[in-house]
């Protein structure tokens, strides 16, 4: 079943067009990656998956209903469709915790003794139970990122995007997140990634998109686009980043 589907998206700033016609099917509990070059436009994308960007023309469609209408409020859609960012953009003012609960009690109106269960479990799952009183600049960057990532599963998101959300890692922070993604991804979560972490996608993603200026020049199964890949523009970033 497709939980989201992009239709003929375009995307330009000022003179610069950004996304160029991509259409794009996300089916529930699949894992997408995107990958290519920096400025190939797969975190603009992603923005205007959750409305953060709207787009200049095309749909996009969230079971079935077109939610990149003008004028639509984008709250009740980011509340089903979370993000999380290369930058953990984490309140450095706030306690892990703080910062997880923060969302959903404001924008959901859920109390602290609604959310401090199931929060609380989060951080238990992902490794982070002693840390929850912990400030920010407490943290390493892998744990950081994995705070995050429990503030917007908070919300109790249906569908979750990440835009390179390890690429700010040290190499040996970079395996504690790609873990929770693996959690995530034997949950069933419905994701879509924009990565350079090739092994990774290789090992979990349904299928691969790879984008090149705006347009995405070749999808698939990951063994045939990270293997055996058609085009020419692929296999010239492939042979750069494997």
């Amino acid at each position: 079943m497709a939980r989201l589907e992009l239709r003929g998206i375009h995307k330009a700033f000022g003179t610069n067009p950004v996304i160029r016609g991509i259409d794009l099917t996300v089916t529930q509990g699949e894992m997408i990656c995107l990958i290519g070059a920096s400025g190939s436009g797969k975190s603009t994308l992603l923005r205007c998956m959750n409305l953060l960007e709207p787009v200049d023309d095309g749909q996009i469609l969230l079971d079935g209903v077109d939610i990149s209408e003008p004028g639509r409020d984008p709250q009740p859609v980011r509340q089903r469709i979370g993000i999380v960012f290369q930058s953990y953009n984490l309140f450095p003012h706030m306690t892990a915790l703080e910062n997880a609960l923060l969302a959903p009690r404001r924008v959901r109106g859920l109390s602290r003794a609604d959310l401090q269960g199931p929060v609380t479990a989060l951080f238990e799952r992902f490794g982070l139970a002693d840390r929850m009183g912990h400030y920010p600049d407490q943290l390493s960057g892998g744990q950081q990122q994995r705070v995050a990532i429990v503030r917007a599963l908070a919300m109790q998101p249906e569908i979750m995007l990440f835009d390179e959300i390890t690429s700010a890692l040290d190499p040996e922070l970079v395996g504690e997140v790609l873990d929770v993604l693996r959690s995530l991804r034997d949950d069933g979560m419905t994701m879509v990634l924009a990565t350079h972490e090739m092994g990774f996608a290789r090992e979990l993603a349904d299928k691969v998109c790879f984008l090149d200026q705006g347009r995405i020049l070749e999808e698939g199964p990951p063994a045939q686009v990270l293997s055996a890949p058609r085009e020419d523009r692929t296999r010239a970033f492939l042979r750069r980043v494997l």
